[in-house]
């Protein structure tokens, strides 16, 4: 165990799987800006501990995670427009730093993700989520919009998607979540905890800094293709497999696939 809170929990196994777990199930896991800045602070120090090499956010109880927490709203209700601005930063901290993780995340939808629970949804690298989940963007029927969490949850689902589901704030089932691109697999209850369990451990065998490599390649990538000319991009791509053919991951993953061994990050089996 690495650490609790009261707002969540995080074990870390002997294979450095981190599990978080949002611990409101009384409230369905909804945000509140303690649990906003506490998991900020933390997501912090999962990226500087090496021993951490997979994280999996999931949630205790029915739901996953509610969005904003009522209590957490009464009080935004008489904000000025500059608090207002403020605490909405605070929050868009939060889902860019699990967004720019170095480390793979695995989403495990145990159930209800609505609003910003969407958004955490959204910034996972895997998601898998049980038969029985809800997802929804339901900010309209408030009066809001999903305004903080719309780059990331757009950069899943596109345009088009974002136009009928942010606008009619409507509930869809895990199927249509996968189909738009937002979750990846569906399990049956019963075979959650073991799709979720084979999900992590595709994730372990890969190299660890070629994963790190490899999730800011995406960004880039997609950074670059919008912002400069073709050749940028190609420089960029080039440059990249140029470093790590020649890293001392790189070349040990290149030997053990000629010498057919495991590469030393798996372990012995």
């Amino acid at each position: 165990m690495m650490n609790e809170s009261k707002l969540f929990t995080q074990e870390l196994d002997d294979k450095g799987v981190l599990t978080v777990t949002l611990n409101r199930p009384e409230l369905h896991n909804a945000f509140n800006d303690e649990l906003i800045a506490s998991m900020t602070t933390a997501c912090e120090q999962w990226e500087l501990n090496d021993k951490v090499r997979v994280i999996v956010l999931t949630g205790e109880g029915r739901s996953f995670c509610a969005g904003a927490d009522l209590n957490w709203m009464k009080k935004m209700k008489d904000y000025s427009d500059e608090e207002n601005f403020q605490d909405s930063k605070k929050l868009s901290k939060l889902f860019e730093s699990i967004n720019s993780l170095s480390k793979p995340v695995v989403g495990k939808v145990n159930g209800a993700a609505l609003g910003g629970g969407v958004g955490l949804v959204a910034v996972c690298d895997y998601v898998v989520a049980k038969e029985d989940a809800k997802f929804g963007l339901t900010e309209v029927l408030l009066g809001l919009a999903p305004a903080v969490i719309s780059p990331y949850v757009m950069a899943k689902i596109g345009e088009s998607n974002a136009r009928a589901l942010f606008l009619t704030g409507e509930k869809f089932g895990p199927e249509k979540a996968m189909n738009i691109g937002l979750i990846h697999q569906v399990s049956l209850s019963r075979y959650f905890e073991k799709d979720v369990d084979e999900v992590v451990a595709r994730l372990l065998q890969a190299g660890p800094k070629a994963q790190q490599a490899t999730k800011k390649l995406i960004q880039n990538v997609i950074r670059l293709t919008n912002d400069e000319p073709f050749e940028g991009v190609v420089k960029y791509t080039c440059e990249t497999i140029a470093r790590l053919r020649t890293s001392s991951e790189g070349q040990e993953g290149m030997s053990a696939l000629l010498e057919k061994r495991r590469p030393n990050w798996m372990g012995d089996k």
